[in-house]
């Protein structure tokens, strides 16, 4: 079996709340209705590439690109469709909650319904907020919440925040928007989210929490070494490794790379790598091509296929 974990949608809706200062309405183009697609088209791709189920979530920047006043009702909408979509095809989708963070009282509760009622897998929130990191405290309702739900969150990249762009991107954000985005900047964004969560403590204060980072961890993996080394010098962050690795588990989404896979088995284990494709940004056919040409054991190739995510997402 093979299930898909970072695979995203459309809802239309979006565009009539999109109107914060990061975050401005999509035009309509021939990208954008495939992405919008909840049915035929994208279950076609799904059986040309032998996608057996894709766990489906807003595309960036979800929640995190409404309008605080309406971020909750936006998000209790979407999601419901998103159920009626599900429900149309419930052998073929599943769903991660649009969660909203304007309020993380009301955000914990959107997730808690989405998750209680409408049977979702976990929660996606899109990197930044228009306030602070997410390692902020007035946040930390969200990942309670999470945890005494036992489901995950998925950490996804959006764009920087301004002040980054002006200062790390200035000059090359119009010339090679790529740079600021899959490029470079969503990892540097994202992995900065994910090690400001390990070092805030919220993982002491949870621990039975659990986070998802797409692209095969946002960095971090190659680098946890040296950050763990580092960090024991002259702080109190003696074991970023084993936090890391007991917390996190990363997907393979649009990064379809041998070697980087196989640095995540080993810096954090086989059992915490899923498969994903990052649909429709990146190719089914490619990601699938790719995940069963690599040399490895059947029974591994297994767990990240499916394994894996039958386990964490309880599926």
């Amino acid at each position: 079996m093979i299930i898909a974990l970072e695979e995203h949608y459309f809802d239309a809706d979006w565009n009539a709340q999109a109107d914060t200062p990061r975050h401005s309405p999509r035009p309509d183009t021939p990208f954008l209705r495939r992405l919008s697609d909840l049915g035929e088209q994208r279950i076609k791709e799904m059986d040309e590439a032998g996608i057996d189920l894709q766990v489906i979530s807003h595309a960036p920047p979800g929640a995190q690109g409404v309008k605080d006043a309406d971020s909750v009702s936006w998000a209790r909408r979407t999601n419901d469709r998103l159920h009626a979509a599900i429900q149309q095809h419930p052998s073929r989708f599943a769903g991660f909650a649009a969660v909203p963070t304007s309020d993380a009282v009301t955000g914990a509760d959107e997730l808690e319904r989405a998750v209680g009622s409408l049977g979702f897998k976990g929660g996606m929130i899109n990197s930044l907020t228009e306030g602070p990191f997410l390692d902020d405290k007035r946040y930390w309702p969200i990942f309670e919440r999470a945890q005494a739900l036992d489901v995950p969150i998925y950490l996804h990249p959006s764009d920087p925040n301004p002040a980054i762009l002006s200062t790390y991107y200035k000059g090359y954000a119009e010339t090679h928007p790529m740079f600021i985005r899959a490029g470079w900047g969503f990892m540097v964004e994202t992995g900065t989210q994910a090690m400001r969560l390990v070092l805030s403590g919220i993982f002491d204060a949870y621990p039975r929490l659990k986070i998802i980072l797409g692209h095969l961890g946002e960095t971090i993996p190659y680098q946890i070494a040296r950050i763990d080394e580092a960090l024991s010098r002259d702080t109190p962050m003696k074991n970023f490794r084993e936090v890391f690795s007991e917390h996190f588990y990363v997907t393979t989404s649009g990064f379809f790379s041998t070697p980087a896979m196989q640095c995540c088995i080993d810096e954090i284990g086989i059992d915490r790598v899923l498969f994903s494709v990052d649909w429709p940004y990146a190719s089914n056919v490619a990601g699938v091509k790719w995940m069963k040409e690599c040399a490895m054991t059947d029974s591994d190739k297994d767990k990240i296929f499916s394994g894996n995510a039958k386990r964490l997402l309880k599926l």
